[in-house]
């Protein structure tokens, strides 16, 4: 009995070993860890080869796809040191769907690695048919001068418990999205800027932690951006259009299997907030006393906003988002206070930079803080803002 039991026991101990040595990692679905939201089909996948050798290549690969429970597709053993790029050859993949990957391979010396752990990637509207939001723009009449920031929203009640939420969204403009008074997602500067006439990026988000049982509520904050902002040096205003304008669409799966959308159309409100103004080159003016506090939770009261205008826009442009988007990354803290000959107060920052200012502040009612922006000074040390020509830079 002894003599089996050490046989099974050095049985377990070979395999074991020549599994550990090789294995693979940082699995990448289009080059992204993960992504959620893609629309390049078919998915490529690529893969990292890891093992304590030296002279170790990789001489054969093996891929399996599951959608849930369910295989979509088993490459079988495929004979190739290609591990970059491998393109999806399965079942005909589905639009807002979660599918899940794994790998495992074979070197030059004949170990097989173990199956790696799995990599997932989510599959954004792969039709326009998929859309079923409409285009919202404002319901009333604009300050044409400011063109202060429009702000959307919408109540919503969920009965019966979330399996998962996802968010289609994107503007006309600039965007930034909350449920139930919480930022959605950690990008800014939303849906980016391509050629909107012929690609307009739309982002989806995992929203299934911000919905809870009983009223809910979404809105989205848009601003001009490039979309009818100031582009350039010039005054070239409206290039991509003149009205902002929000589309999102919501899809729900409900724990018992059922589903629920909801979207953008006539149930939706506008209004302006404290945003005044905002401009990409020009900076932004913000009124404190016109913030409406609470605007995106479920108990705003919101009867005296406007509704908003339902109108007819192409779907055929809208793209997932295909570039990384822009997020926050680090904190700077000022390194010191210079005082210019001109006698002009300079925080300097060390260094320059994208990004912007946080001020905490305190004053009266009515009055105004002013911060302007500069890249250098002069070369006498004084506050200079020649290079940045028209713009303003000023918040």
């Amino acid at each position: 009995m002894k003599k089996a039991f050490f046989t099974l026991y050095f049985l377990q101990f070979v395999i074991v070993s020549v599994f550990a040595q090789i294995s693979v990692s940082t699995l990448l679905t289009n080059n992204l860890i993960n992504p959620i939201g893609i629309d390049k089909i078919p998915p490529r996948f690529s893969w990292q080869l890891k093992s304590e050798k030296r002279n170790i290549l990789q001489s054969a690969y093996e891929i399996k796809v599951t959608a849930g429970r369910k295989s979509v597709w088993n490459s079988g053993k495929i004979n190739s040191e290609s591990s970059v790029f491998i393109p999806y050859a399965g079942k005909v993949l589905k639009s807002g769907t979660q599918y899940c990957w794994q790998v495992r391979v074979w070197d030059n010396q004949g170990a097989q690695s173990a199956w790696s752990e799995e990599a997932c990637f989510q599959t954004a509207f792969l039709n326009n048919e998929n859309w079923k939001a409409k285009w919202i723009e404002a319901n009333f009449q604009e300050d044409t001068i400011l063109r202060p920031a429009v702000y959307f929203r919408k109540t919503f009640t969920i009965s019966k418990k979330i399996a998962s939420a996802t968010a289609y969204i994107t503007a006309h403009g600039m965007y930034e999205g909350e449920i139930n008074g919480q930022r959605i997602g950690d990008a800014y500067l939303t849906p980016g800027w391509t050629s909107y006439n012929n690609r307009l990026q739309y982002q989806v988000f995992d929203i299934t932690k911000y919905i809870g049982l009983g009223k809910n509520a979404i809105g989205s904050i848009v601003g001009n951006g490039w979309y009818r902002g100031s582009l350039a040096w010039e005054n070239n205003r409206n290039i991509y259009g003149k009205k902002l304008g929000f589309l999102c669409q919501i899809e729900i799966h409900y724990k018992d299997g059922s589903k629920e959308t909801i979207i953008t159309d006539e149930s939706w409100k506008s209004s302006t907030g404290s945003i005044q103004f905002a401009e990409v080159y020009h900076g932004e003016t913000i009124d404190a006393r016109a913030e409406k506090m609470g605007w995106c939770t479920n108990g705003y009261d919101d009867t005296d906003w406007n509704g908003v205008s339902v109108v007819s826009e192409k779907m055929d442009n809208l793209i997932a988002t295909e570039n990384e988007l822009v997020k926050k990354h680090e904190i700077f803290k000022p390194i010191k206070l210079i005082t210019t000959p001109k006698g002009e107060k300079v925080i300097d920052f060390g260094q320059n930079l994208v990004g912007w200012v946080l001020v905490k502040a305190k004053g009266e009612r009515g009055k105004s803080i002013i911060v302007k922006h500069a890249e250098v000074l002069d070369k006498d040390g004084n506050f200079y803002t020649e290079n940045l020509r028209a713009a303003k830079a000023t918040a």
